[in-house]
């Protein structure tokens, strides 16, 4: 299989008080271009910070991390910021948009920190806020946004650069039941664009809309759920209940 992004015995240990907390416990993980995987498991069980060592955010214990062939678990800061500028894209639960800039802005600054030109950048951004229903919002400012519209704002600007993989932790958690049924709609909609994307939730419903669900625990991944069907819930969640009995 092609991947685009793999995990080999990825590990990640906490320290506190002299203390040794193992957050996750050696991670084989591996992800195609194209695909969508959602991480599914309790609080505590390793989800956000596997997604975080993907992203560069935080550095491994020990283990490998793979980039489209290339191995960047022990890159520096600086070359994991160019990563996250060009291949890695991010959006998050409380989605971290900058409250004293335009939508516009936030949108198009990110494709001009990475080097592309003002008027492509532009464009872009144009775009998608099209795309995705908010281009009448350009002016405004987050705040006057709501949890659904500024959500589409951050899907835009960690698309806006085109990236490969798109992380996403928990990006419907704050979110009622409708605007987080529109963000997976969207999501699905850059999928066949050719982002994988790898997505945490805790929400089956949620889960059910990717095509391959890793349950983890204790810092393992314990199983691994494949969405071939219609029935997309009810088999995520007769997988839940089997793991759970």
């Amino acid at each position: 299989m092609q991947k685009i992004l793999e995990t080999k015995q990825l590990t990640k240990n906490y320290q506190a008080n002299g203390t040794v907390t193992p957050a996750l416990r050696g991670v084989d993980l591996t992800i195609a271009p194209g695909e969508f995987v959602a991480l599914m498991g309790p609080s505590g069980c390793g989800k956000s910070t596997l997604l975080h060592l993907l992203g560069g955010l935080d550095k491994p214990s020990a283990g490998e991390i793979l980039l489209d062939g290339r191995r960047v678990d022990g890159l520096g800061e600086s070359d994991w910021a160019i990563l996250r500028r060009h291949q890695i894209g991010f959006m998050f639960q409380f989605f971290n948009l900058i409250s004293n800039l335009t939508v516009a802005d936030n949108v198009e600054i990110p494709a001009l920190m990475a080097g592309t030109p003002s008027r492509e950048a532009r464009h872009r951004r144009e775009t998608l806020l099209k795309q995705l229903g908010v281009a009448d919002k350009a002016n405004a400012t987050p705040t006057r946004l709501s949890g659904g519209q500024q959500q589409r704002v951050a899907l835009a600007r960690a698309l806006v650069n085109r990236p490969a993989v798109l992380l996403a932790d928990e990006p419907t958690g704050n979110l009622d039941s409708h605007s987080a049924e529109e963000v997976i709609n969207l999501l699905h909609r850059a999928n066949p664009g050719g982002q994988s994307i790898c997505l945490v939730t805790h929400d089956p419903r949620i889960a059910a809309a990717a095509g391959r669900v890793l349950h983890m625990r204790d810092g393992r991944i314990i199983h691994e759920t494949v969405i071939d069907s219609d029935h997309s819930v009810d088999i995520l969640l007769d997988a839940l209940r089997k793991l759970e009995a």
